[in-house]
């Protein structure tokens, strides 16, 4: 498995955390989610069923974040994924004004899929009022953006 398939395999379950990783993976070259950084971990030893090679403490990133090192666009897009996965605080009034159109974009689809909208059964209200569940579920709501490594 590849470095970017351990953290996918390490959020996979919690909607929130896999939206962050796939923040940090997919943007900005997904430089922010290489070995190296000190919020990506990494283990030597083989991961056996119920462990992992590699995991993001996304506390850690909100506090680098701020730490003067990035650029305004950058720094606003870290602490979007970093607060979308964890507890760390951010107004969205600063930081969601600052996004390019790209990173706006998987932004929304981050959104959507931390909310779980790609699982959303397919109900519909009839005419009488009454509902029926359709099989399957709907689509999410702002899919990720296909130009860039589906999930």
């Amino acid at each position: 498995m590849t470095h970017e398939d351990d953290l996918r395999s390490w959020a996979k379950g919690s909607y929130t955390s896999e939206a962050g990783t796939e923040l940090l993976l997919r943007a900005f070259g997904g430089r922010y989610a290489a070995v190296g950084n000190p919020w990506i971990h990494t283990s030597d030893t083989p991961a056996g069923p119920h462990q992992v090679n590699a995991w993001i403490d996304f506390e850690a990133l909100g506090e680098h974040a701020n730490n003067g090192a990035y650029s305004g666009g950058e720094r606003r897009f870290l602490l979007l994924a970093a607060s979308l996965a964890e507890d760390v605080p951010v107004v969205l009034s600063e930081v969601i004004p600052g996004l390019d159109r790209q990173n706006l974009d998987l932004v929304l689809a981050a959104i959507a899929h931390a909310g779980g909208s790609h699982q959303h059964s397919n109900i519909r209200t009839n005419d009488d009022g009454s509902m029926t569940l359709n099989p399957g579920y709907l689509d999410s709501l702002h899919p990720w953006p296909r130009s860039l490594r589906a999930v």
